[in-house]
């Protein structure tokens, strides 16, 4: 049932994204990204990466899952950016599992 739910969550969340894109507001963080262009997500995408590999070095896991979910965020922001969605590179998982 979470499972289901996190993905349910993850669907909304890209219509958020999705909707700052499209529909910009000047209180937005998502909108402020996607006025700053494709290279400055990518490179918050790095900067993210980077600071969930210095915490998955150390044993504190809330800041682990906190610099996750920075990351993922900014993924699907990336994504988005990209015009494109989570389920296509699902599916190239899919298709590399089998």
């Amino acid at each position: 049932m979470a499972e289901k739910q996190s993905l349910e969550f993850l669907n909304t969340l890209q219509a958020i994204i999705r909707d700052r894109r499209h529909a910009p507001k000047t209180d937005s963080y998502t909108s402020r990204l996607f006025n700053k262009g494709l290279n400055k997500i990518a490179q918050k995408v790095g900067e993210e990466a980077v600071e969930l590999i210095i915490e998955a070095k150390d044993e504190d896991l809330h800041l682990f899952h906190e610099e996750a979910a920075d990351l993922l965020y900014h993924y699907l922001v990336l994504l988005e950016a990209k015009d494109t969605r989570l389920d296509a590179v699902i599916e190239v998982l899919e298709k590399r599992h089998k």
